[in-house]
């Protein structure tokens, strides 16, 4: 199964990455796909922090078992652009305008609300 999750609110959390991890150690292709800039488009806005700040992004793909190759920065772009045509099963993500653009975007990735208390279970079902 060929999953993403967002990293701010998300794959920050705890819970998340333990779950993430599982999901990898069963052989499931498990991506990251953050609004956030990558460090090239972050340093042509004139951001030399972002390359700092994204170790935190690359910090928690290493810990939970996620290829560097599978982390995708959007760069401020909403994520349908990325996940449509993609094969996902699930994002799991706590922006509910991202999600809604998913579930607008005439795409059979299923939009899956962190926020809400049976988002395992529901993330679970899309197998």
């Amino acid at each position: 199964m060929k999953v993403s999750f967002d990293f701010d609110g998300t794959l920050s959390r705890i819970d998340v990455q333990e779950y993430a991890k599982s999901l990898v150690e069963s052989g499931n292709e498990v991506w990251i796909i953050t609004s956030r800039y990558s460090a090239k488009a972050g340093m042509e806005k004139g951001w030399p922090w972002i390359e700092q700040q994204n170790l935190a992004v690359f910090s928690v793909a290493e810990e939970c078992g996620i290829l560097k190759e599978r982390i995708v920065f959007t760069n401020g772009a909403d994520k349908i652009n990325w996940i449509k045509s993609q094969r996902f099963a699930f994002h799991l993500d706590d922006d509910v305008d991202e999600l809604m653009k998913i579930s607008e975007g005439q795409d059979p990735c299923r939009p899956v609300n962190v926020d809400h208390f049976e988002w395992k279970k529901t993330c679970n079902s899309c197998k």
